[in-house]
Parts: C-alpha cells; structure tokens; sequence
C-alpha cells in the first residue's frame, strides 16, 4: 500500500469548495488526466454515490469507478476508487480558515498485479499529480469564483 497526502488554500468559502469537488462532473474542468464523469446512480450526491469515469494513463484512457463512501457535508469526502490496475482508498477533508477553505488529502493506494513493484514510483509520481490537479482546483475557483 502506498500512502499520498497532502493540502492546500484556497480563497473561497469552504461550502462553495465542498460543493464543487463532491460533484464529480466538475473535475475534468481541472484535472486533465480526467476526461469523462457521468452520474451511474439516481438522486442527490451522497453516501452511496457512484460515478463511472475515465482518465488517462500514458496515452490510453482507463476506465473507472469511484464511490463515495463518506459524504460529511462540508467537512468531509471519503471515496473508493476501482481500475484494473489499483484501488484507491481515502478522504478530503475540508476546513474554514477564516474566508478560505484549507483542503487536505489522504489516498491509500494499492496497486494491483506487477504493479505492487512499483510502489515506490507510485508515491512520487502520485504526489506530483495531485498537487498539480488540486493547485488547478484553486486555481479555477480562485480565478473564476462565481462558474
């Protein structure tokens, strides 16, 4: 298992913040390994929640499936997420800081098949990726508060 944490800033009230990432429809408009989210489940986003999405890895793109698991409104957001090459287990946990909202990340990793041998390049690489995709975060809202 390979662990990924992390946080960030981000100038704007932490409901706003909150709303936005719990809507998994808004992620590719930040995150450009992320090309496609679409709801599979009825009703309001929540526990039980399941988006079918796909990313890319290198130049293919990957199905995947993510749950919400945790849906603490505005505190806390626990999701699963199911590929063929790893699980990915964690939560963002959301926090006002005045105005702001401070936004921090735990991922639990566990790579599937040959790829438990790579552990080691998951961390950097995860790292990397998620500061990249949650600075586009606040950046998007920062620059455009009201979408």
């Amino acid at each position: 298992m390979v662990r990924i944490e992390g946080s960030i800033t981000i100038r704007r009230p932490v409901e706003e913040v909150f709303d936005f990432v719990a809507d998994e429809r808004n992620e590719p408009s930040y995150n450009p390994q992320m090309t496609s989210v679409d709801k599979a489940t009825d009703g309001p986003i929540g526990k039980g929640t399941i988006w079918r999405a796909t990313v890319v890895s290198g130049r293919r793109p990957m199905p995947m499936e993510l749950e919400v698991t945790d849906y603490t409104r505005p505190s806390r957001l626990g999701t699963v997420a199911r590929m063929t090459t790893a699980d990915i287990t964690g939560s963002l946990t959301f926090s006002p800081e005045g105005m702001d909202t401070r936004m921090s990340w735990t991922w639990d990793l566990r790579p599937k098949g040959l790829l438990k041998l790579a552990s080691p390049l998951f961390v950097a690489i995860g790292r990397r990726q998620e500061k990249a995709i949650w600075g586009s975060l606040k950046q998007r809202l920062e620059v455009e508060p009201n979408r």
